[in-house]
């Protein structure tokens, strides 16, 4: 493990000065991405609060972080456009080496075009438990924006004790001959459902992080992850073209 992902909020907005405490100087051997948007009083955009968060961030970690992302910019999405010009100025300043975007729902962030710069990161759930409308923005997010990089989070929906995780067998998307449990079958899925380059895990096991490692070297089957991606797509596009209908009598 190599990557840490934390938040400004995270803890009770205490993570920070946890991770400085636990990690000591061996936190300069991890990449370390975080997340800034949320405050006590609630949620904001406003690029001086932002920016009051990155520097106390860095404050508390003992060292700047390597990525900053807007947290869930979808939840005050008026103000999204002039937090990534914010962000984008800070990593021009020194402040961070990468700038991007978390969000768990991009749909809110589509409903106008965006023009904003390039973010070096785009964040978004990843894996068997996304709703189909979700990935769907995610891959028409990634249009908009450009990323240089995607990531991925929560490839067990926050739960990896869901009972769903009882019926439904992710090894069908294995290559042939790949043998895993469940969970580590789920976890090779959430890279390229969508795809991405990493994916952020939480646990409290640290036996939980060598397991899913050793699933990163499973085999996926190509063609099965791609007729999947098709039904959802499918499924996606029959659920808009039908919303969108007129009642009957009236002309479109």
């Amino acid at each position: 493990m190599t990557a840490l992902d934390t938040a400004y909020n995270y803890s009770g907005f205490a993570s920070h000065r946890m991770l400085r405490t636990s990690a000591g100087n061996l936190l300069d051997e991890f990449d370390l991405s975080t997340k800034v948007g949320f405050f006590r009083d609630g949620h904001d955009l406003e690029p001086t609060r932002l920016r009051i968060a990155v520097e106390e961030s860095a404050e508390h970690l003992g060292r700047p972080p390597n990525t900053v992302l807007l947290h869930n910019p979808e939840t005050s999405p008026a103000g999204f456009a002039a937090a990534c010009e914010a962000l984008a100025a800070m990593r021009e300043a020194g402040l961070f080496e990468r700038w991007g975007i978390s969000s768990w729902d991009p749909r809110l962030l589509l409903c106008r075009p965006y023009r904003g710069p390039r973010p070096d990161v785009l964040m978004v759930r990843a894996g068997l438990m996304v709703p189909t409308a979700v990935l769907e923005a995610a891959d028409a997010m990634t249009y908009a924006v450009r990323p240089r990089e995607r990531w991925g989070m929560a490839p067990f929906g926050h739960n990896a004790r869901n009972p769903v995780w009882n019926a439904v067998d992710a090894s069908v998307f294995l290559a042939p001959e790949q043998t895993a449990s469940m969970i580590h079958a789920a976890f090779a899925v959430a890279f390229s459902l969508p795809t991405v380059t990493r994916v952020a895990v939480g646990t409290t096991n640290p036996d939980h992080l060598r397991e899913l490692k050793a699933a990163c070297s499973l085999a996926l089957n190509d063609q099965a992850v791609g007729r999947y991606r098709t039904m959802l797509h499918r499924k996606a596009t029959f659920g808009v073209v039908h919303a969108h209908q007129p009642p009957p009598g009236v002309r479109a």
